[in-house]
């Protein structure tokens, strides 16, 4: 963990929350195109272009899902999450949509508990 807290050491609080709300939302959002893309090979297994979307919509959520774990730490030290709310947000980026619940509940400053 020293090593994610010195390299977030460089950045504002405020930075690193904006960038984490644009990547919970930005995870949500490829989520819903995964789910089209998924849709679209069940219905056309051989169409290139229904290939083409797939390969390129998983590639990219698998940049936000990545992302949004590595800002897991900044974002909980930033919050003060104990470690049953970080548990919440780890796996709300396994379930379809829950990055969304997790920036609008869990990343506030302000909770009441």
């Amino acid at each position: 963990m020293n090593i994610i807290e010195k390299y977030y050491a460089k950045y504002p609080e405020e930075k690193l929350i904006k960038w984490f709300k644009q990547i919970c939302l930005a995870e949500a959002v490829s989520w819903l195109l995964l789910f089209s893309a998924m849709i679209w090979i069940r219905i056309e297994p051989e169409n290139i272009f229904a290939i083409i979307y797939i390969s390129t919509i998983g590639s990219i959520h698998g940049l936000f899902f990545t992302l949004y774990l590595i800002f897991l730490p900044a974002t909980r030290k930033i919050y003060d999450w104990d470690d049953e709310d970080f548990i919440f947000a780890l796996m709300g980026a396994f379930f379809p949509f829950a990055t969304i619940w997790v920036d609008k509940k869990l990343a506030r400053k302000n909770r009441v508990e």
